[in-house]
């Protein structure tokens, strides 16, 4: 027997998110009517995630569907959104989402124009493509976005899928997109750069090395923010700092590599930080900026912020 409110689904997109959230979709027993695929790689993961659903044109899909999920690249949304309001294909009551963590409902004013239903569902988690991710999904958090008196439609349907919805302010998504891409997405250079630097050295299995620290470091962090934060920065070790500059510029051969601007960069924003929350005395504030100067750069490591202080007049970090 089918539940009540079930609905037919169109899937624009069969990339990473889009057949996985369809299949999410499907195990809550929601219809899904059709996948667009245009690579090999997408109709394999729509034939895989999705069998037996039926590959269709996107204004097919459109025609038919009572939920439109619209899974694109954040730089074809607009664009996508735009022609299809343009050749009539949006229609009054139907529920228009997109997975897009950069842009809320506004995005989608044509889809509001011709009286359909505006949704930002965005899924805060890292996708394969792959059937595990379904797992994940117990998990994670959606960024939802969408007018108040269909707010919670749109919690519903994340909840369905199995995960978490967390309301987002209109005005609130590209911060919001940005702090999860800092997050996530240097994280993943950072650990790619370590473990270059294990290999260099002749680690011949980086992860096996990295792998137990960063997760102690990851869960550390989350339980005790900042709180957390070890290392030669934090002690206000100066002479260490300066060793570490110095032997990544040897490596890189002095042409200051991708790891050495990113060693500078991150340090000196975790001296900042420390700082500012008093966590280093002003002198090794000083002896940390010393450490992070460029050799013949005049213009010395502009951190601002003094110890205990807020820097250049900054809110409080949480």
């Amino acid at each position: 027997m089918t539940k009540p409110g079930r609905l037919g689904v169109g899937i624009i997109g069969a990339g990473k998110v889009g057949a996985v959230l369809g299949a999410a979709l499907r195990g809550a027993e929601h219809a899904i009517i059709g996948v667009s695929a245009v690579s090999d790689a997408s109709r394999e993961r729509a034939e895989t995630l999705l069998p037996g659903v039926p590959i269709l044109d996107v204004r097919d899909i459109v025609e038919r569907a009572e939920l439109v999920l619209l899974a694109v690249p954040d730089d074809a949304l607009g664009a996508l959104v735009e022609g299809l309001a343009k050749l009539g294909a949006w229609q009054p009551g139907q529920l228009v989402a997109h997975t897009s963590g950069r842009f809320g409902v506004g995005i989608l004013h044509p889809v509001r124009a011709a009286g359909a239903v505006p949704l930002a569902l965005h899924p805060a988690m890292t996708f394969t493509g792959m059937s595990l991710d379904l797992t994940r999904l117990l998990d994670c958090t959606f960024g939802v976005t969408a007018d108040t008196a269909m707010l919670p439609i749109a919690q519903a349907l994340v909840v369905e899928m199995g995960a978490e919805p967390v309301v987002i302010a209109e005005a609130d998504r590209v911060l919001y997109h940005a702090a999860l891409t800092h997050g996530s997405n240097h994280l993943v250079t950072l650990v790619a750069q370590a473990s270059q630097l294990l290999r260099d050295v002749g680690v011949d299995a980086p992860d096996r090395m990295l792998g137990p620290l960063l997760r102690a470091s990851l869960e550390n962090a989350l339980a005790s923010g900042e709180a957390a934060l070890t290392g030669p920065v934090a002690r206000g070790d100066a002479g260490t700092v300066a060793a570490h500059a110095e032997a990544l510029r040897e490596h890189d051969g002095g042409s200051g590599g991708d790891i050495l601007e990113a060693y500078l960069a991150m340090a000196k924003a975790t001296a900042r930080r420390a700082g500012s929350r008093g966590l280093l005395k002003p002198e090794q504030l000083d002896g940390i900026r010393q450490a992070l100067a460029v050799p013949g750069d005049q213009t010395g490591d502009q951190t601002g912020g003094e110890p205990g202080g807020e820097p250049d007049g900054e809110q409080p970090q949480s």
